[in-house]
């Protein structure tokens, strides 16, 4: 199966999952397009293009551990983010909730997902979320963080999910991907 040369990637400047999807991108060394779209018109889960670029383009970075216990763990980690944290915070769900509850209903299932998700942590991870190399588990785990920090969840409690994001934030694909750095973000939020 051929690939393309430069794919075209559907973004939203503050959706995880294109951040997910941007940051793999950059690790990867892809050179891509991106079409910006609106998210309250439309959206997706992006979390199959990450495994589609690892099937495909599996240098100069893998995401999935060749070991397939630690590859079984990283897909936890990422289902637990991806599915059970992400989802309930999401544009349609808090406009479900109402304005008055949004900030309440967001800060108590990203504490409820943190819990879990420190506790399988304090298990699985050395540097990044499983063991010392970067995997599809921290490209969820940094966008999630900055969802906890947007609706003013209180981090503390939750050490080594700071500490793995902390060293994420310094690598060049986390920084280039970023939100605040896209081509659709509102002059409001861009970064310098």
């Amino acid at each position: 199966m051929a690939v393309p040369e430069k794919p075209l990637l559907y973004s939203y400047f503050r959706s995880s999952c294109s951040w997910r999807v941007r940051i793999a991108l950059a690790l990867k060394g892809i050179d891509y397009d991106i079409c910006p779209i609106n998210l309250s018109k439309d959206g997706g889960q992006q979390l199959a293009i990450i495994e589609y670029l690892e099937e495909t383009r599996p240098t100069p970075i893998r995401l999935l551990p060749e070991d397939p216990k630690k590859r079984a763990s990283v897909r936890m980690i990422s289902d637990l983010i991806a599915s059970g944290i992400q989802p309930l915070q999401n544009l349609d769900v808090l406009k479900k909730v109402g304005q008055e509850n949004q900030l309440a209903w967001a800060q108590t299932v990203i504490s409820s997902g943190f819990a879990a998700l420190e506790n399988i942590l304090q298990s699985t991870a050395g540097k990044f979320c499983v063991g010392n190399e970067i995997s599809m588990a921290d490209l969820c785990l940094a966008p999630q963080v900055a969802n906890a920090e947007r609706f003013k969840v209180d981090l503390s409690p939750y050490p080594t999910i700071s500490r793995i994001n902390k060293t994420l934030l310094t690598m060049e694909a986390f920084q280039v991907s970023h939100p605040f750095k896209q081509p659709d973000t509102p002059p409001e939020f861009r970064a310098c």
